[in-house]
């Protein structure tokens, strides 16, 4: 692994008609159809290309760390591909961090989607190749998993460069939001799966939070387990510097159940919190553009892009 210090990348190209997505499985394995994939990116106007961990399973890992690593490093490297989406969570990012070549890819920004255990990938790109990557929808079980909109659109538009500097990152009126800190905050928006911040403290992975507004979601967690891991970041100095926080979905703990732990983890920082948004194990599962620097309005209830994403 080349670990090199953290850099400001430059923001790599939007996607335009045509475009090629690499499809990578750098964590789980899963059985899928490739025809229908196939289909599903020609039917949005976009080429795709399918990398050898795509079709591996050893146990419970889509193939090899070195060919998982590899095909993240192929992907970044070549200049015909133009964003690279993951086919499933699960676990396995982290077993490949250590392989990782973070001056190669920095030297190739493209946008990376995925969630729940491609956290530890979101976090270690931001921190050592500078990339803003994007918390959105994976293939199998969202994009071709019949996920409801605006799973879909979401992704497509911001990685399109349909949401640019001071665009609001829609959030559907359908599911109502919850303000459980008042304020309003700007910051570097940061974070993902819980679990896995908290498993990358420590490692090349661990998540820098000073000046951020984090990010948090996750699944199949008790609400005394969610304590644990928030407890965790709190005692290691992480929630300090902290400018806000925006809760995602937590499958199977209401915001209800869970805005006195919040109030008591986020109330004596003083920063705004808000609470309900559907990105994660959730459906609809929208996305987020981690890395990027946005307003986070907790009494209005509105995230506002700071920034572009894409360069020119």
């Amino acid at each position: 692994m080349k670990c090199v210090e953290p850099v400001v990348a430059r923001l790599p190209k939007a996607l335009q008609a045509g475009a090629c997505l690499a499809v990578v499985a750098p964590a789980g394995p899963a059985r899928l159809d490739l025809e229908k994939a196939r289909q599903w990116f020609a039917q949005r106007g976009y080429r795709c290309r399918f990398y050898p961990s795509v079709e591996q399973t050893e146990g419970y890992l889509a193939g090899s760390d070195e060919q998982r690593a590899q095909d993240l490093h192929e992907a970044f490297a070549d200049p015909a591909i133009d964003a690279i989406l993951c086919m499933r969570g699960g676990y396995g990012s982290m077993r490949v961090l250590d392989r990782l070549d973070f001056e190669l890819i920095g030297r190739h920004p493209k946008p990376l989607i995925g969630y729940s255990d491609i956290t530890a990938l979101h976090t270690a790109l931001q921190r050592h190749a500078g990339l803003i990557t994007f918390h959105g929808g994976m293939l199998n079980a969202d994009l071709l998993g019949g996920k409801a909109e605006p799973t879909e659109s979401s992704l497509l538009q911001q990685l399109s460069g349909q949401v640019g500097e001071g665009a609001q990152i829609a959030h559907p009126a359908a599911w109502p939001l919850t303000q459980v800190c008042p304020g309003a905050a700007s910051g570097v928006l940061l974070g993902g799966n819980l679990s896995m911040l908290g498993a990358t403290m420590g490692t090349v992975a661990e998540v820098e939070l000073d000046g951020s507004i984090l990010f948090i979601e996750d699944v199949n967690e008790p609400l005394y387990r969610v304590d644990r891991l928030l407890t965790q970041l709190r005692l290691a100095g992480k929630l300090e510097q902290v400018n806000g926080v925006l809760v995602g979905d937590f499958a199977g703990i209401t915001v209800q159940a869970m805005t006195p732990l919040l109030r008591a983890i986020f109330g004596p920082l003083d920063i705004p919190v808000l609470a309900g948004w559907r990105s994660g194990h959730c459906d609809p599962n929208l996305c987020l553009p981690l890395g990027a620097r946005v307003r986070l309005d907790s009494a209005a209830k509105t995230l506002t892009l700071q920034q572009d994403l894409f360069g020119v």
